[in-house]
């Protein structure tokens, strides 16, 4: 059931309010299962190397293709879905099919130990997909219900929630896990799956009850299927002629390939380059001498008593992760009122730069609550910063769907790039390789941002 059934006059705060909180419910996933829980469950419970369709994987390059995949395909089907939400006037259905297909998956896993290899793979495939494809249609609606000069505040508002929801939500996993006995402990991850599942459908009903439901304008035919394409063509086109807009959107294609691969693919790298042991009086004596390296940090990592350590550790870095996104994300919005939302967005790409050049040396645990530390503040911010300043770039229109769409378009194809070549270093060499390429990603985006121009719309003088 639905409270809105028309139009939305922009600027409407109850309606502004529940896009945002759907930030709340759906930011769980990313925490839970992408970031924190699922993949220490993940690295626990799964061989070292698996045999899958043919071919010999990693755990983790395997991991890396499989989100990779459903990024793609989210690409693909975003200007059909787009096209029909348009014409059909159901996006609002839209952004439930995938938040229920997600949310079903994500509880699906707590069987994952029992499920085939196939099937394991397929339900976090699955969650991926119902993740990101939701995102295409609610990330839309931010120019329909609120006036340019808030979509920067809003959109910060909206990744804040997400940040406070979504520890909670840790935390409560964390009690479970650390109260637990030894023999317990990953049953209460599989807890925590089911929860993460019910909290995200759950708490989108809030957002649903508020948001608008567009008139239906035409049934669905071939004409509407082929039509978010040809949409996707028209918006190309027409961004070909907004220099600002075009060089932007080149910049971000880049540096999101690098941002969203770390968010997805960060935890692999605390479980497998950090050396948990450091500090712990054990001893490691009866290792070969021949083992070095990540290699040897893997060895001691499983030990019972560090691999405890790991995860609480783990967990609580991206705690701390999430507690310094929240001002972040309001402190690159300040920023950006007063030097403009490409200088602040140039300031955040520079520090990702400085960050995965850093972690390349990191061996110790400070070392990495250092960098965690360094990684939510800017986290939030770029995050934030980037969805609004396309939002505010984009022509005065009615088809938000659209323009939205080919937006992540962009970004899913560029998160497919960078997750694919991390998985790919870390299947050939070590996962500190995959780190510095995605510092390479960083800097051609840098670049790219020094030649958006900044004369793009006066009269908005903040948006550049």
């Amino acid at each position: 059931m639905s409270k809105n059934t028309g139009a939305v006059v922009k600027g409407d705060k109850k309606v502004m309010n529940a896009w945002a909180f759907y930030d709340w419910a759906n930011s769980v996933y990313p925490l839970v299962i992408t970031t924190a829980i699922f993949p220490i469950f993940y690295g626990a419970k799964m061989p070292e190397i698996i045999e899958l369709f043919g071919g010999t994987f990693s755990k983790i390059g395997i991991y890396s293709y499989t989100i990779a995949i459903s990024l793609l395909l989210v690409a693909i089907l975003s200007p059909v879905l787009s096209g029909i939400a348009d014409f059909a006037g159901n996006k609002k259905s839209f952004m439930k099919l995938f938040n229920y297909i997600g949310a079903l998956s994500c509880m699906s896993l707590y069987f994952f130990e029992n499920l085939p290899v196939h099937f394991q793979f397929l339900v976090i495939f699955t969650a991926n997909l119902g993740f990101w494809g939701s995102l295409v249609f609610y990330n839309s609606y931010l120019p329909e219900i609120a006036e340019r000069k808030d979509h920067d505040k809003l959109s910060a508002k909206g990744f804040s929630l997400g940040y406070i929801g979504s520890v909670i939500l840790l935390v409560i996993s964390l009690v479970l896990v650390i109260g637990a006995e030894a023999d317990q402990k990953f049953l209460m991850m599989r807890y925590t799956f089911l929860v993460t599942g019910l909290w995200w459908i759950g708490f989108a009903q809030v957002s649903y009850y508020f948001l608008p439901d567009s008139p239906k304008q035409e049934k669905i035919n071939l004409h509407i299927l082929s039509s978010g394409y040809k949409e996707l063509k028209s918006v190309w086109r027409e961004f070909m002629t907004i220099k600002s807009l075009k060089r932007y959107l080149r910049a971000f294609f880049v540096y999101s390939m690098a941002v969203q691969t770390i968010m997805t693919m960060a935890q692999f790298f605390g479980l497998n380059a950090v050396d948990w042991s450091v500090g712990l009086d054990i001893d490691f004596s009866n290792v070969s001498n021949a083992i070095t390296g990540d290699n040897l940090i893997i060895l001691k990592n499983k030990n019972p008593i560090v691999a405890e350590r790991m995860q609480v550790s783990m967990i609580t870095s991206i705690i701390l992760i999430q507690l310094i996104a929240i001002p972040g994300a309001f402190l690159f919005s300040y920023l950006a009122q007063f030097w403009g939302n490409i200088k602040v967005l140039m300031i955040a790409v520079s520090m990702w730069i400085i960050i995965c050049c850093t972690a390349y040396f990191i061996n110790t645990p400070m070392e990495f609550y250092t960098l965690a530390f360094f990684v939510g503040l800017i986290q939030g911010g770029i995050q934030s910063l980037s969805r609004s300043t396309y939002s505010k770039m984009i022509p005065d229109t009615t088809d938000t769907t659209s323009y939205f769409s080919f937006f992540d378009v962009l970004e899913k194809i560029g998160m497919t790039i960078g997750i694919i070549s991390f998985g790919f270093l870390e299947n050939a060499f070590s996962i500190r390789y995959s780190v510095m390429a995605l510092a390479f990603f960083f800097v051609i985006g840098l670049i790219l941002l020094f030649f958006v121009p900044r004369e793009h719309q006066k009269s908005q003088k903040n948006i550049v």
